[in-house]
């Protein structure tokens, strides 16, 4: 019973035929209590009947006769308890009752009585319990024949109305069906019932997501590909230069070619970060201590920076923890940190800090704030772009690590934010993470 369909069937029918019933029952009820008022008003109207016309005793015309069709029995009574009268005198019939109406039962069988009294003694008019009743249960019968004739015909259209009702989700249905794996245009909803059309927005919705997914997938391994062409080629080349190279200058084209496949093998690290990142392939968060992960990364670029001869270390460290994955996060520091370093010119400061924003919710503040060139304004957002670079600037990153950094952001429910450093001078960025409340 999981089709909707099935169940509309099973629900509605059921309730046509449970509804039928009731009201053939009661019916039933009230026709037979009507046929049992109808034969009671019988009674009485021939008691008083012959009442009125009757007057002599046994042998008077208006005094009816025993007709086996009649199923009527007529007695008369004198006023001292004497029956001088009995329409069928070999039935057993009940004795003298009082006035008005009385069941009463015999060797025979239950009688119906209904008394009336003259001025000469009593008439008394019975019938038979039993075949009133044949007769009442005949008249009631006759009042179910259109329930017999009703209750199919209503199933046999409900069926119909709910086939008919469902036949757009099953047509929506057979559509999806036969879509082909790479479909990915919303769905009609016109003519949709109400009940389905907030599924079929939900799935258009989805689509549209999974639209916007393919295609940033497509330009991701577009750019990729594009990316990678550049310095495989330049690796190509100063393969072919080492080989050509004597030995004079066979060192400086080795250390060439070990740089350039160290900057292949971090675009290629920070490709797989990426996509894993945006798949969501990334371990469990738990909550952890972030100005401890914020030492322990600055550390890891500490000799990095001494060797740049820039000034970097913490200016500032909160007590603060967070819910998150303490990888990703430290690949994210890791990416500003990186960035800093690589566009702070010798002799500079990168100073970072760690805060506790304390609201509803509370929030933990990480700053990177350097004294390299800085980005324009009109750059700062398409910075977070795959593969984009500020023009003019001569690094030599890959233009991924924002990108990255916003990611792992975005999933811990967090942003990244740049602003002039201090001074105007510089670049000032800084990452806002939902804090666990408490200390």
């Amino acid at each position: 019973m999981t089709s909707l369909r099935n169940r509309l069937l099973v629900a509605l029918v059921g309730a046509v035929v449970l509804a039928g019933a009731l009201g053939a029952w009661l019916s039933y009820r009230i026709a037979k209590t009507e046929a049992d008022a109808f034969f009671d008003a019988q009674l009485r109207e021939t008691a008083l009947l012959l009442r009125d016309e009757v007057q002599v005793f046994p042998g008077a015309a208006r005094l009816p006769r025993s007709l086996p069709e009649y199923d009527f029995i007529v007695q008369v009574w004198s006023r001292d308890g004497v029956r001088v009268y009995l329409s069928r005198p070999h039935e057993v019939v009940p004795g003298l009752t009082g006035p008005g109406l009385s069941t009463t039962r015999t060797t025979s069988g239950s009688w119906r009585v209904y008394g009336v009294e003259t001025g000469r003694g009593v008439i008394q008019v019975a019938q038979p319990m039993d075949v009133r009743e044949r007769r009442a249960a005949r008249v009631a019968l006759r009042s179910l024949v259109p329930f017999a004739v009703l209750v199919p015909a209503l199933s046999i259209l409900v069926a119909w109305i709910v086939a008919r009702t469902v036949r757009p989700v099953r047509g929506f249905a057979d559509a999806l069906r036969r879509r082909r794996p790479d479909d990915v245009k919303q769905v009609v909803v016109d003519g949709l019932p109400d009940e389905v059309r907030p599924v079929a927005e939900a799935l258009n919705e989805l689509l549209a997501r999974l639209r916007s997914a393919l295609d940033r997938e497509r330009a991701f391994l577009a750019d990729a590909a594009h990316e990678l062409r550049t310095p495989i080629t330049a690796l190509d080349l100063q393969a072919q230069a080492l080989a050509d190279a004597g030995d004079d200058r066979r060192a400086a084209a080795l250390g060439d070619l070990r740089a350039g496949v160290k900057r292949v093998g971090r675009l290629i690290e920070q490709l797989l970060a990426l996509a894993r990142e945006q798949h969501g392939a990334s371990a469990a968060h738990a909550t952890l201590d972030l100005d401890e992960l914020v030492r322990r990364t600055v550390a890891e670029f500490v000799p990095l920076a001494e060797a740049a001869e820039i000034d970097l270390g913490i200016e500032s460290a909160d007590p603060v923890r967070v819910a998150g994955d303490a990888d990703a996060l430290r690949r994210l520091l890791g990416n500003l940190l990186d960035n800093a370093v690589r566009y702070t010119p010798a002799g500079g400061r990168i100073d970072v800090a760690v805060q506790r924003e304390d609201g509803s919710p509370p929030r933990a503040l990480v700053t990177v704030a350097d004294t390299g060139p800085g980005i324009p304004p009109e750059e700062r957002e398409r910075v977070f772009d795959r593969f984009h670079r500020v023009p003019g600037t001569s690094g030599t990153g890959s233009g991924l690590g924002l990108a990255l950094a916003r990611s792992i952001a975005a999933r811990h429910d967090g942003e990244v934010l740049l602003r002039d450093g201090p001074g105007g001078r510089g670049l000032y960025a800084v990452v806002r993470l939902p804090a666990v409340p408490g200390p």
